[in-house]
């Protein structure tokens, strides 16, 4: 209809005027900036290092081979990830680690437990030797290796390994997502709140999946954000988009004077409600229902934390949230943020690119750089805004405002 309307104005557009824009020039197009030096040292460079010539001698002269076999092995790392992820996907699935737990084991006990051939065993431990998930030990045997033992201790990084399974069928066609043309994935019903205009509304057994993901990640990104900010010095803490009160429970312990308010979609608030009967919190911790996006949020906190929350969300929907808390705060109250973000340095894969691609098939939400983050609290009437040191910031950065 669109169309057709456009052609009748079209139609309708005097004879003199059709010739006047045909005759008139063009508007030129905008000159080619000039290149900056860097910018042609880094064209030549590139000229180089796409050279055969050049790859062939890099790989064989001493002082250069090093940095060749490096680039080399990066660029292959690249290319088999999928297969590296799908290795430890099997790994945790059989629930290798934990066999390998209590000691070292051979492969023909390990293929009774898991259920697999002696031969495709075997094939699964050297893959995973090679990852530094698991390492050989004495008399043939198998243990675990740096990596394997670190997943021992993190549960919620083994939650999100199983959940990757969604992402991976997702992202089948990357360009699709890019071109806008994929529709809706596993991870848009995954979480439910990001594709409806009725969150509140959502079920127990719609919010149940995501819940149980955010609790199991949830106490390595509190211990990042206890490590970057002490809640001693505040009175009363509100905890919007909080899950099932994991959060508050780790600050509660640190801050053991502290009230705590939690807000989420009310059959989310019904588990942090539980949660915190269970953990005997309940004489200063209580869990309301309700959107940030469509409800008032709860008065009386010196202090609003978003954990994992902004970046889940569009531009439009973060200013309307970050201006609540502003209108929820006293005046000099703080907010905190803690968040993977865009562009922090020795974590920029995880914000520029696994966190860019899974908010895509997520559809909604974006990673943000803290200067935009910054932009953004500025106009929302926050100030003394700082990025605070984190232990770990691929995990979560967190960063503090101050309401004016």
């Amino acid at each position: 209809m669109a169309a057709v309307a456009h052609r009748e104005a079209v139609d309708e557009t005097p004879d003199a005027d059709r010739r006047a824009n045909v005759d008139r020039p063009k508007p030129a197009a905008p000159a080619p900036s000039k290149l900056s030096l860097h910018d042609r040292l880094l064209g030549v460079r590139d000229s180089i290092l796409a050279s055969p010539g050049f790859q062939r001698f890099a790989g064989t002269f001493a002082p250069t081979r090093p940095i060749a076999r490096k680039r080399a092995g990066a660029l292959f790392d690249l290319c088999a990830g999928f297969v590296y992820s799908q290795i430890l996907l099997a790994c945790v699935r059989l629930k290798l680690f934990d066999q390998l737990a209590g000691g070292p084991v051979n492969p023909d006990e390990l293929s009774s437990r898991l259920a697999l051939p002696v031969d495709s065993t075997v094939l699964l431990l050297d893959a995973a030797v090679s990852l530094k998930l698991v390492q050989r030990r004495s008399a043939g045997r198998y243990g675990l290796g740096p990596l394997g033992a670190a997943l021992i201790g993190n549960p919620g990084v083994v939650a999100m390994i199983e959940h990757h399974a969604m992402l991976y069928s997702d992202l089948m066609d990357p360009i699709a997502w890019l071109r806008g043309e994929a529709g809706a994935g596993q991870l848009a019903g995954y979480w439910p709140y990001a594709g409806t205009g009725h969150p509140t509304d959502l079920s127990h057994e719609a919010i149940a999946p995501y819940t149980a993901l955010m609790a199991a990640s949830q106490p390595m990104i509190a211990q990042q954000v206890l490590s970057a900010y002490s809640f001693r010095g505040h009175r009363c803490l509100l905890d919007i988009g909080g899950g099932d009160g994991s959060f508050i429970a780790a600050v509660a312990a640190q801050a053991p004077k502290l009230r705590c308010v939690l807000f989420d979609l009310p059959a989310v608030a019904d588990k942090a409600s539980e949660r915190f009967r269970n953990a005997q919190l309940s004489s200063r911790a209580v869990a309301i229902g309700g959107s940030f996006l469509s409800n008032r949020l709860p008065d009386g906190a010196d202090i609003v934390s978003l954990v994992r929350v902004l970046h889940d969300h569009d531009d439009a929907s973060v200013m309307k949230l970050l201006r609540a808390v502003h209108l929820a705060l006293p005046r000099n109250g703080t907010l905190l943020i803690a968040e993977p973000i865009s562009g922090v340095s020795g974590a920029e894969p995880m914000g520029d690119a696994y966190f860019a691609f899974y908010l895509l098939a997520m559809g909604s939400g974006r990673p943000r750089t803290f200067g935009r983050l910054r932009e953004i609290l500025t106009e929302a009437g926050f100030a003394d805004i700082s990025l605070r040191p984190a232990a770990i910031p691929m995990l979560a950065s967190v960063i503090t405002a101050r309401s004016a």
